[in-house]
């Protein structure tokens, strides 16, 4: 079955990095769209950012020149590259691949199948 293992959560001050990674198995990872997602205390999940087959890129608002979504198909592993964070980054980052049949690979958290277990990062000001 298809399984997503996130890693690389932490602690950070503001203005710091960290990157996250995503370890998927059970499925054919590189034909079909994957992404990130995170959800703070009290708020609901909300896309993060998405890269679909072909490498095409799509990114919240709120990390748009700051966060970088990449993916190495030979490691079935997506990357998140998160770059001056700040404390309204703090949340559990979750990993997300949609149904396989959907070809879906937008930021409404309901076509997404299949998540990680999540990974906290923590931004302190």
């Amino acid at each position: 079955q298809v399984q997503l293992v996130e890693s690389g959560g932490g602690s950070v001050q503001a203005g710091g990095s960290l990157r996250l990674s995503c370890a998927a198995s059970g499925y054919g990872y590189s034909g079909y769209c994957i992404g990130w997602f995170r959800q703070a205390p009290g708020k609901k999940r909300e896309g993060v950012a998405t890269i679909d087959r072909n490498g095409s890129t799509r990114y919240a608002d709120s990390v748009k020149g700051r966060f970088t979504i990449s993916r190495d198909n030979a490691k079935s592993t997506l990357y998140l590259q998160m770059t001056s964070m700040k404390p309204e980054d703090t949340a559990m980052y979750y990993c997300a691949a949609p149904r396989l049949s959907s070809g879906y690979c937008g930021f409404a958290p309901f076509p997404y199948a299949y998540w990680g277990q999540g990974t906290q990062v923590t931004v302190s000001s």
